[in-house]
This record gives C-alpha cells, structure tokens and sequence, in this order.
C-alpha cells in the first residue's frame, strides 16, 4: 500500500480538503467555458471531491488515480450519490500510456509535486486532450520544503512562471496563473504557517 491508500478512508474528514476543492472549482467554473457536452479527467483524483463539484457543469468526468483505497473510496461515494457522469480508473499515468479516450478538460490539485518527471507528464496531458482542450493545475507555489516536511522526495511547490515556460514549450497557449486559496497548516505543536496555491490554466491549440 503506497501512502495515499493508508489515508483514503480518513481522507474526507479534513475541511481543508473540501475548502480548498470548493475555492479551486469555482476558479475553473470562471476561467474555463465549461459545457455539458465536454468531458474531462481529474488526474490524481483522490476522493473526487473536485469531480463531484464539477460534476453538473460537464458531460462526463474520469477520476483517475493509482491508490485502489481511493479509487475504493470514490466508487462508494459514487454509488451512495447515485451519480450517473462519474466513472473511476485505477490508472499510473505516470508510469503508463493512456490511450483509451481523450478529454476536452484535464484537472488536478496538489498532485503534480509528487510527480517525478513534469515534463513527460505535461506531454502526456496535452496528448490527452482534444484540440481546444484545457488544462487546470492547482498546485503550491515554491516553499521551503516544510509543508510536507523530512523525507518527502517530490518537488517543494513551484513557480508558476518556470511551469508556464515548460507547458508552451510542450505546445501549450493562453497560459494564466494566480493565487487561489490559502493553506494555513500546522507544521509543529507551536508553529502553523501559511501556504499559497496557484491555479494554472493553459489550453491546447
């Protein structure tokens, strides 16, 4: 089991999760000319929180992630909500190719600091997606490295100006970033510091 499977079940019970899923959906709902009859993918979906917030703006949502305890999580939500346009996939797109269908929008928040390889990533998002299709990245500007603290192996946050650079040079236009939500997160028993999100968003010609 990798981490994210050992915190699924819990995963729902943090107000920030869902503060911060509700600020940054509502930031995509402004920037991005969502329509019934688009289709879309959450990348490193969690619990969908995001996708079910979403879910009435677009045609159908793919929750993708690579915990089976989320993946688990998700599908129980989708079936006690009875929600109809939310299909789930155990998927590490990471890892893997996918090429079974491709998506009018493709979303993640706080998932690309755990990637490894950001430029193959962004290649994959934008083979992904249809012409005209965006691309929303809700991620950490750059910190010190405490938000996650000793021993985490990704990347501490980015700056949005470097990532844009990367996304058009992957061929990505119409590149906007700003501040979206705030994290304000107790990194020890005396100290809670605060902890910018940005949101991204680029389209493919």
């Amino acid at each position: 089991m990798n981490e994210f499977d050992l915190k699924a079940a819990e995963w729902d019970q943090n107000p920030i999760i869902w503060e911060r899923a509700e600020a940054i959906a509502n930031e995509i709902k402004k920037l991005v000319p969502l329509q019934k009859q688009m289709t879309a993918l959450e990348f490193g979906a969690g619990t969908g929180v995001t996708s079910f917030i979403l879910k009435d703006s677009l045609k159908e949502i793919t929750l993708m992630d690579n915990s089976s305890e989320m993946v688990k999580v998700m599908n129980n939500k989708i079936k006690t909500l009875k929600v109809k346009n939310l299909k789930t996939l155990n998927f590490n797109l990471e890892q893997n190719d996918f090429k079974d269908a491709k998506f009018d929008l493709i979303f993640n928040q706080m998932v690309l600091h755990h990637i490894t390889d950001i430029k193959d990533i962004i290649t994959k998002f934008y083979n992904l997606l249809n012409p005209g299709g965006f691309l929303a990245i809700a991620d950490l500007y750059t910190e010190d490295g405490s938000f996650h603290g000793e021993g985490f192996t990704g990347h501490k946050g980015f700056d949005p100006s470097d990532l844009s650079s990367m996304l058009l040079k992957s061929g990505f236009k119409n590149i906007t970033h700003h501040k979206c939500f705030v994290i304000n997160k107790k990194i020890s028993d005396a100290v809670t510091k605060e902890f910018d999100v940005f949101l991204l968003i680029a389209q493919r010609p």
